[in-house]
């Protein structure tokens, strides 16, 4: 039984999805929209068009800092488990042995 405080939900979507489908969605409205010639709609367009790549850029950086971020933690996890081999067989063991509990509850 999933409950809202698991972490993984089955309708769960991932975000850069709807990101990408709330950008096109809003470029075609900006395109196909409103009075072309009214100066109050080309305002807003404009506004609109720079607050969508304003939006793209910051999730961009977002993104990429993420990114090197979980590979600094890669990287460190690696050079310490290349340091303490035994330490790493531990770990591994004790994630093995509560991964399998969980299991055999369900």
């Amino acid at each position: 039984m999933v409950t809202p405080t698991d972490p993984i939900q089955p309708h769960e979507t991932h975000v850069d999805d709807d990101v990408q489908l709330l950008s096109e969605t809003l470029e075609e409205v900006l395109a196909y929209s409103g009075d072309k010639a009214d100066q109050k709609y080309v305002e807003l367009k404009t506004r609109a068009e720079a607050a969508l790549e304003d939006v793209k850029n910051r999730i961009s950086q977002a993104s990429d800092n993420y990114y090197y971020r979980a590979k600094q933690a890669v990287y460190l996890a690696d050079d310490y488990v290349q340091e303490n081999p035994w330490h790493g067989v531990g770990i591994g063991a004790s994630v093995g042995l509560v991964v399998g509990l969980l299991l055999a509850r369900r």
